[in-house]
């Protein structure tokens, strides 16, 4: 069929638009858990504490981190493809089963599987739309992909609407969503393909598992990029993870709108500044290219900001506060989203840039992993918001001048790397 043609050019868009839903997913399955902390705490009764609450989140992250470089090297070694549809099929049967869980030992054991499958995704989903969006549109082509991420957030926080609704619940919501993320991926694996340009071309030049990690740490511009996406991350975790419990506790609002709120607003703000980041960073780029680093760093600075300002918001009382620094979060989060896959094309070859993605969010999630069991236990220690947030922001204002120090290498123009 034309339309499923991988040489046509417009399937390189029908790409963009067969993984959308599937991101959507992948972030909808972890954000309704934080959307439905008080119900899932009130039914599974031997959580107990925050801190083990804040050890269930850090549990997902640290074996999704684990296993990212691993997912990425499978999908810079073998197919995309396959990765991608393997990945979903396996997450969404552990989201179903995780709504017959009925311990905080076999909670634990679900969200370790979950975080297990999902690490194949991000890796490969991106990789793959950097290899169909060689230069001029790769950036929005990011951008559109991470929109399904951020709709998946926005759903994610109704959740808490189901679980309060004496007829559907929690588990419900983990169910449905199972079931859908199965059926999916049939569609999925037969009508995604992997670039037969870059396939071709990479065929003789893929690296070993030792090869691609001396390549990636050997790089200085990796290294500044690692960095740089790991920083600001952990308040990015934060503010998924945690804020629906924030908003209910200090502004005294029920479950379902402290979800609503605590997502809604800030993602639709990042799903607008995603298409124009990307659009600025394309453009950008025909002056400079250093017009991505550019365009991601302005939103790393509104992060900044956004972070005193949720962590200052409950001593005005006022919820509108706390929701307008969690738009201009999303803006900041939407530049700075749109653009990390396209500088790691401008520093690292095709053949190992799945590798190169998942060692990012191995060094990011786990970290973020940290972020989510501390706040916990801050929290229990009841240490004042300004205070933790302030500390979340001033390490998101180093990776400023990290992101600045990224010299690019590799043309944006094309398949061929200039490789140094």
């Amino acid at each position: 069929m034309k339309w499923i043609n991988p040489k046509a050019p417009s399937y390189a868009w029908f790409v963009v638009a067969l993984l959308v839903p599937v991101a959507l997913l992948n972030y909808l399955d972890r954000q309704m858990l934080a959307a439905m902390k008080f119900s899932l705490m009130t039914d599974i009764p031997d959580i107990g504490t925050e801190a083990n609450w804040g050890k269930i989140l850090a549990l997902f992250k640290w074996t999704y981190a684990f296993l990212s470089p691993i997912g990425g090297y499978l999908a810079d070694r073998f197919s995309r493809r396959h990765v991608i549809a393997g990945s979903l099929v396996v997450w969404s049967a552990v989201t179903w089963a995780t709504g017959h869980v009925t311990t905080y030992e076999q909670l634990m054991w679900t969200r370790a599987v979950m975080g297990i499958s999902e690490a194949f995704y991000i890796p490969a989903a991106l990789a793959l739309i950097a290899e169909y969006h060689l230069g001029e549109t790769r950036s929005r082509a990011v951008g559109m992909h991470q929109m399904g991420i951020y709709a998946g957030v926005i759903i994610g926080g109704f959740s808490g609407y189901a679980a309060d609704h004496p007829e559907l619940g929690w588990r419900w919501m983990f169910e449905l969503c199972g079931v859908i993320g199965v059926l999916y991926a049939i569609p999925l694996f037969l009508m995604v393909r992997n670039s037969p340009v870059i396939a071709a071309a990479a065929q003789p030049a893929k690296a070993s598992p030792g090869g691609a990690l001396r390549e990636l740490l050997g790089n200085r511009s990796f290294i500044l990029l690692v960095f740089y996406f790991t920083l600001p991350a952990m308040a990015g975790w934060i503010v998924r993870d945690w804020m629906p419990a924030i908003l209910k506790v200090e502004f005294g609002i029920g479950q379902g709108q402290a979800g609503v709120s605590a997502t809604l607003y800030w993602m639709v703000a990042a799903i607008f500044a995603a298409l124009a980041g990307g659009w600025l960073a394309d453009r950008w780029m025909r002056r400079t290219q250093r017009g991505r680093i550019y365009t991601s760093a302005i939103g790393m600075f509104l992060i900044v900001i956004a972070m005193f300002g949720v962590g200052y918001s409950p001593q005005t009382g006022l919820l509108g506060v706390a929701i307008a620094f969690l738009i201009l979060f999303g803006l900041g989060w939407g530049l700075f989203d749109a653009n990390n896959m396209p500088i790691l094309c401008q520093i690292a070859r095709p053949q190992v840039r799945a590798t190169g993605y998942g060692l990012m969010n191995m060094v990011s999630i786990s970290c973020g992993g940290m972020a989510d069991w501390g706040f916990g236990i801050l929290r229990d220690l009841e240490v004042p918001l300004l205070a933790i947030f302030g500390v979340f922001a001033s390490v998101a204002l180093i990776s400023i001048a990290l992101v600045l120090l990224i010299r690019p290498s590799i043309s944006d123009t094309g398949p061929a790397p200039v490789v140094h």
